[in-house]
């Protein structure tokens, strides 16, 4: 992992915030669509830190008190960053005990009544307000600053890419389960319901979703750049600044209206003014800038979106859909698996790379029905760098895979039909006691969240212990969330579900036609990293009881790749769990082996891995 000298791009950014008076600039890893992952050109956090990992956020100061830069990321990335950033930074390691909020750095490290400055459309409303409260209430009363039009960063950044246009997919009623007028109509429902005159969508997978259509603005997220505005009688789609084919005007049909992406903010002010209007509602993931844009609290209201829950309770047609693209996907890694260990362990080929093997992966994939593209960007690690939680090898730095260590491969599709993500941790040598130990810790949490009962109304925040159980009972644990939610053909990483310990996996349920992934893991730094993770589906259980007529759900698994059960560690295993593994890893052939007649190789390999212990 290379740095990148930042000194000049940061001098430059000081001399800006000099220009405006500002004694911290913020710069977050989000888009104006508050956005996980997000395109080049929206890369600001990236190209001022060097630090290319999806989850960050930088402070940059300038002033009397000193220069600083720091950067905060949570513990997918703390191995990542330290290795990236250059000699101007201080890694921030969010989650641990001994790290400050960037609120109380900020407080502690400015001076009295010092302006810190934000982009407005790079921060979202309910972040907007909680910052402002806490550094205008501080002793030193700090000054959030939202009014400077263009982005530093973006004056600084001279080779910045432009913002793409890519081509559109209109989805049909076969992929979809529901029209596009059906999905307007149910929200309508909702407008009349709650006495609402519309509701202005920003999210990006919310938009492509609501429209049936999918993009290629975002690399490994079929999204486009886009804005929405949804009333009783009207539904006006933002996007494309004119470059919309014939086919999608055809798809939208006479009820969408479609406008320039870029007049969206100067719009919706003047339909704000509309005596009409008397109450909107915009998401509390809706930037700044289009929230004032809407005349702030005076006619808008903040809410949890609408259409959230809609997206993540997939209708039988998406689960069908998800069902068939992850048999079909897994045949593909199974074909892989058993090329890879051929590749290493019978003809003795030292050479293969982490990247090379990545792209054979993908090969592989693109082979595949319905395929579209990778869901993102291939994890394929050995030895030390599976112990970099979101490691991604290039073709200029990655290590030669060492069949006498771990390898993680966390690798997924897009197809027409569903979306994938699928981890598994392989030992092509002899893995040693520790590394049997922890990978059989990891598959007993894997197992738990597999075989949960848990009664209507259970959030994943209060299930994510039963994934850790078996590492917490010798003192190891992991630094990220044990599932979350999946788009269908649309984003890998979709809310509002999951299971994790970050309290917004409290705030909704999980409920039937839910996807979620199982993904518990562990990683020692310097040594080797596991991850067990597959997808499953929030299903009803029919039970003997149905104790205060709650409903009781639990899990059907939709990934299919076998347990790997030369690295099981029998003696801390029950009977059930070993029941569970034989199982599994028969179902596995079951479901996957009709699907590899064509592949000899993998046929065998398959047969072989899958047999009972």
């Amino acid at each position: 992992m290379n740095q990148i000298d930042t000194t000049e791009r940061l001098q430059k950014l000081r001399n800006l915030m000099k220009k405006h008076d500002i004694q911290a600039y913020i710069i977050p890893s989000e888009d104006a669509h508050q956005s996980e992952y997000i395109s080049d050109c929206d890369k600001r956090r990236e190209f001022i830190s060097g630090f290319n990992g999806s989850a960050g956020l930088v402070i940059v100061t300038q002033g009397k008190a000193g220069d600083f830069a720091c950067l905060w990321t949570d513990g997918r990335y703390h191995l990542q960053a330290s290795k990236q950033l250059d000699k101007n930074w201080t890694l921030m390691k969010s989650g641990l005990a001994d790290v400050p909020t960037k609120e109380k750095w900020l407080i502690d490290t400015l001076p009295n009544k010092a302006k810190v400055a934000i982009d407005p459309k790079l921060i979202s409303i309910s972040e907007s307000e909680a910052l402002s409260k806490k550094l205008s209430e501080s002793p030193k009363q700090l000054q959030l600053v939202t009014n400077i039009k263009e982005n530093l960063v973006d004056q600084v950044w001279s080779d910045r890419p432009a913002q793409p246009n890519g081509k559109l997919i209109p989805l049909g009623i076969e992929y979809t389960g529901k029209s596009i007028n059906d999905k307007l109509a149910d929200l309508r429902k909702v407008f009349e319901e709650k006495d609402i005159d519309g509701y202005i969508l920003t999210a990006l997978d919310e938009i492509a979703w609501l429209f049936n259509i999918r993009g290629s603005d975002v690399e490994y997220n079929p999204v486009f750049y886009s804005f929405a505005a949804i009333t009783k009688t009207d539904a006006v789609l933002y996007t494309g600044n004119g470059k919309i084919p014939k086919e999608i005007y055809t798809h939208l049909g006479s009820s969408v209206r479609v406008r320039p992406y870029d007049v969206v903010y100067e719009e919706l002010k003047e339909f704000s003014n509309l005596e009409s209007i008397k109450n909107l509602w915009v998401s509390d993931k809706c930037n700044l800038a289009l929230y004032e844009a809407l005349g702030g609290s005076k006619k808008t209201k903040v809410v949890k979106s609408p259409l959230s829950l809609p997206k993540a309770i997939k209708n039988e047609v998406e689960l069908n859909g998800f069902r068939e693209c992850n048999r079909y996907d897994i045949s593909a890694l199974v074909k892989y698996f058993a090329w890879l260990e051929n590749e290493l362990c019978v003809k003795n080929n030292t050479e293969l790379t982490e990247f090379a093997a990545a792209e054979k992966l993908e090969e592989f994939r693109s082979k595949l029905p319905k395929f579209m593209g990778l869901s993102f960007e291939t994890i394929s690690s050995t030895g030390p760098n599976g112990a970099i939680i979101h490691y991604s090898p290039t073709k200029e730095q990655c290590n030669i895979i060492d069949k006498d260590q771990f390898y993680l491969c966390d690798s997924g599709g897009q197809y027409l039909n569903g979306t994938t993500d699928v981890t598994r941790t392989v030992h092509f040598g002899q893995p040693s006691d520790l590394e049997k130990d922890c990978y059989t810790r990891v598959l007993k949490g894997h197992i738990g969240i597999d075989t949960i009962i848990f009664p209507k109304g259970t959030t994943g925040f209060q299930l994510d212990v039963v994934a850790r159980k078996a590492l917490w009972q010798v003192g190891l644990d992991y630094l990220h969330g044990t599932g979350h939610g999946v788009g269908h053909f649309l984003n890998v990483h979709e809310g509002p579900q999951g299971f994790g310990s970050r309290p917004a996996y409290n705030e909704v349920a999980l409920q039937p036609g839910m996807i979620v992934t199982n993904e518990p893991g562990f990683y020692l730094d310097g040594q080797f990293g596991i991850r067990t993770e597959s997808m499953v589906i929030i299903v009803k259980k029919d039970l003997p009881n149905n104790f205060a007529n709650k409903d009781y759900y639990g899990c059907e698994r939709i990934t299919f790749f076998p347990v790997q059960t030369k690295c099981i560690k029998r003696e801390i295993m029950d009977q059930s769990e070993i029941d569970w593994v034989n199982n599994y890893n028969k179902e596995c052939w079951e479901k996957i082996s009709p699907l590899l007649l064509d592949d000899q190789l993998a046929l065998d390999w398959l047969k072989r891995e899958t047999l009972a212990i």
